[in-house]
């Protein structure tokens, strides 16, 4: 069983995000669970003294004199390998907190896609499983990359479809191209896809179909070398 302990003074808020973190565990394991809450530190260290503990999530401004780095460095001295996860409105401590192999930062207020973004990632780690991460914005906000269907240019934005949600940053083409790896395609002055989740092309209507039914187009201009990609790659050929 993994154990899940949250920490903050924000009493509402830590009632919302421990139901919102048990319903996320659920659904990528029925051996994970929130063991523990509480909005003390020194309440937490002594359970943490006496209980295993897989990952922390921890506010990091606490009403008391110690913060939630003041925590991470003692249960450093006695854990070197649970996962913690910090969680405030104060971007300024993001750099201070990765001292303490901090696995992610959330920023306030959480959103439950949010932090399914950090448990996915967090099982990925234990399972072992070969991920790649783009880093879109100045957030820290990480993209598994087969999740991306495609990359959509939509004025001065750049938008991220994936399985789950889209995501929206200020951005250009230029500026992820040489980010991606070779799957990732220019099928369109507008599209950029993953070729390694389409599930359909007709060449005729110019329209690409992904695994989740969403689709988008391939431009005239592009379409000779988008085919040959494909016929490359050993897809519909």
């Amino acid at each position: 069983m993994l154990n899940f302990v949250i920490c903050d003074d924000n009493i509402n808020l830590l009632e919302k995000l421990e139901k919102m973190l048990n319903d996320i565990l659920l659904k990528y394991s029925d051996e994970a669970k929130v063991s523990y809450i509480c909005n003390n530190v020194d309440d937490l260290l002594n359970y943490s003294d006496t209980n295993k503990v897989d990952g922390f999530f921890l506010d990091i401004n606490f009403k008391s004199d110690k913060n939630g780095l003041n925590v991470a460095e003692k249960i450093r001295e006695k854990n070197k390998n649970a996962y913690i996860i910090f969680m405030s409105g104060h971007l300024e401590y993001v750099l201070m907190a990765y001292k303490y192999k901090t696995f992610d930062y959330l920023p306030k207020p959480i959103t439950p896609d949010r932090l399914e973004e950090t448990i996915k990632r967090l099982f990925d780690d234990i399972n072992g499983s070969p991920k790649r991460y783009l880093k879109i914005d100045n957030k820290n906000t990480l993209i598994n990359e087969s999740d991306i269907q495609y990359v959509k240019r939509d004025g001065m934005k750049l938008v991220f479809h994936t399985y789950s949600r889209d995501y929206d940053v200020y951005s250009s083409f230029n500026k992820f191209q040489d980010k991606l790896p070779k799957n990732f395609v220019r099928c369109h002055k507008s599209f950029m896809v993953n070729i390694n989740n389409i599930n359909d092309v007709d060449p005729v209507s110019g329209i690409i179909t992904f695994k989740d039914n969403n689709s988008c187009y391939i431009g005239p201009k592009y379409k000779s070398d988008f085919m040959e990609v494909l016929n490359n790659y050993g897809i519909f050929k």
